[in-house]
Order: C-alpha cells, then sequence, then structure tokens
C-alpha cells in the first residue's frame, strides 16, 4: 500500500515480498553499524509483519523506500510506536549507495509531514550515535532539540537524545 511521496522516493507499508531487500539493508554490519549492529535474517520476517500490523493498528509505522526511477527498495524510515502514539521513535536506515546523497533527510522530512497528519502524535524522538555525525546535522537541521544523552540497551551504548514538538 502506497502512502506517501517526495520527490525521489515513495514510502509503501512494509509486505512479506520486501523481506529478502530489507534483509541486505538491515542485515548489513556496515549500514546497521550505529544502530546496534546487523539484524540476524531470521528476525527480519517478524521485523517486516510487525511494521505491517503497525501502520494498521496506528495508522504510521516504518515503512520502505523505493527509489522512483529504479523502483529499489533503498531503505526503510519512519517510526516506532507505543500504544499511546503520542510519543514517537524516528528511525532510518539507507543502503549504503544512498548515503550522503539527501535522501535520509528527503525520507526524514517526509516522515515529519505524516506525524503531523496523525492527530495524535505530539513528540517525535530520535536518538543518534554521538559519533554518526550526518544523522546529528540531519535531525538538527530539521528542528530536533537535543535533550541529552541515554542508555540504550539494544545498541549497548549511550547515545544522544533528540526531540520535535508537533504542537
Amino acid at each position: 500500500m502506497h502512502i506517501y511521496e517526495t520527490k525521489r522516493m515513495s514510502f509503501f507499508v512494509f509486505k512479506k515480498e520486501y523481506i529478502k531487500q530489507m534483509n541486505e539493508i538491515w542485515g548489513s554490519q556496515e549500514v546497521m553499524a550505529r544502530s546496534g549492529g546487523a539484524v540476524a535474517s531470521v528476525k527480519i520476517p517478524k521485523i517486516v509483519k510487525w511494521y505491517e500490523d503497525c501502520h494498521k493498528e496506528y495508522g504510521l509505522s516504518v515503512y520502505s523506500l523505493k527509489d522512483k526511477k529504479s523502483n529499489e527498495i533503498i531503505g526503510a524510515a519512519g517510526f516506532n510506536i507505543d500504544a499511546s502514539v503520542k510519543r514517537i521513535e524516528l528511525i532510518a536506515h539507507f543502503r549504503k549507495s544512498y548515503w550522503h546523497k539527501g535522501y535520509a533527510t528527503e525520507a526524514i522530512t517526509g516522515c515529519i509531514k505524516l506525524a503531523k497528519r496523525h492527530k495524535k502524535v505530539k513528540y517525535i524522538q530520535a536518538s543518534c550515535d554521538p559519533k554518526n555525525e550526518a544523522s546529528i546535522r540531519i535531525v538538527e537541521k530539521l528542528g530536533f532539540t537535543l535533550l541529552g544523552k541515554e542508555w540504550f540497551e539494544d545498541t549497548r551504548q549511550e547515545e544522544l537524545v533528540y526531540e520535535l514538538r508537533l504542537f
């Protein structure tokens, strides 16, 4: 299901047909180095199903991103959501060949617009590995405010935590 479009990308609800492509992204140690490391391939079908169900239940999720020119899945962006949907966590991951070309900024800008359409969302949070200068620049450029540092068990490190208020 098509959700949103930017100049160069289309956002789609995940489906099982995307598992192979997402394994190439989430399963890549290099892509996921600053996000807790590569995801085991046996977990990716569960993650894809989780995000598909999340969209059905909450109207927001993490979405697969397709490049309009190549029609290739180039990444994922969107939100991890809790039941209240008041505070959502931004995530974005891209194939390495799409790094440093503005795709992350474009996708995150699209995600912010999607969140603003959802009446329950009040805050978007983003966490960044302190060594990931590109991600830090993006969230700061898009108006996120640094709240401080917080320990994340999944990445086993302290990360910078940012917030964007939508109200």
